[in-house]
């Protein structure tokens, strides 16, 4: 590597050390002039060499949709965690079961999630959801009363430590809606357990949003009226 590359190497991986935040490439940008910015690819580059580097330590390069930054990683959290002064918080069946439905099957209504659950969905479960960013309106749906649409965001990803919602575990996998619920809870866990340790590096521009697959789509529907008949 060239001495600038050298240097540049030092300056992404100092600003990823100390943002508190992802960062995107657009963020990164801003920290040079710009009559004599580094080209992306030469940012890509050292993202990568970034990743290898630490690829070995008790520290991750971690890409969060289009933004990265630095994190412990998950098999350290046992001990993580007894640097936490509050007990990680727990969410109720209802709301984790409201959430896995979203992330599969979005954009998704409240009148939706409802059919697939067989029990209306409490305005607080939204309002929690909401509140927490982990989901937003996307738009609203073309029928009598215009429904919300909703769609999980940016700080999802970042929340339950996904690059993309690719990584969401195989509905093929999961039994039912207490499994899902079960793994978006450990992945919670696991989050807030190195959330005092972790080192965030990644800007939050945007939400990731975009629904999954159609057969996704599918399966949740088989697997949620499996779960009612059961």
């Amino acid at each position: 590597m060239s001495e600038p590359n050298v240097e540049l190497k030092n300056i992404i991986e100092a600003a990823l050390l100390v943002a508190g935040q992802p960062l995107t490439l657009d963020k990164i940008l801003t920290m040079f002039p710009s009559e004599s910015p580094p080209t992306r690819e030469e940012i890509r580059a050292v993202l990568e060499m970034l990743e290898e580097e630490y690829a070995e330590r008790v520290v991750e390069l971690k890409q969060i949709d289009r933004s990265w930054r630095f994190q412990t990683r998950e098999k350290y959290a046992p001990w993580v965690t007894r640097l936490a002064e509050e007990r990680p918080v727990r969410y109720s069946r209802a709301l984790l079961e409201t959430l896995a439905i979203i992330a599969y099957r979005q954009p998704v209504t409240r009148g939706d999630i409802e059919n697939i659950r067989g029990v209306s969905v409490s305005t607080e479960i939204i309002k929690t959801l909401v509140g927490r960013e982990w989901i937003r309106q996307v738009g609203v749906r073309n029928v009598p009363g215009r429904p919300a649409l909703y769609g999980t965001t940016r700080e999802f990803l970042e929340h339950f430590n996904l690059k993309n919602l690719e990584e969401l575990p195989s509905l093929s996998a999961l039994r039912d809606l207490d499994v899902i619920s079960n793994e978006l809870n450990l992945r919670l866990d696991l989050e807030q357990h190195a959330e005092s340790s972790r080192v965030d590096v990644t800007a939050a521009e945007g939400d990731a949003h975009g629904g999954v697959r159609e057969e996704q789509e599918s399966e949740i529907l088989s697997e949620a009226k499996t779960a009612e008949r059961e």
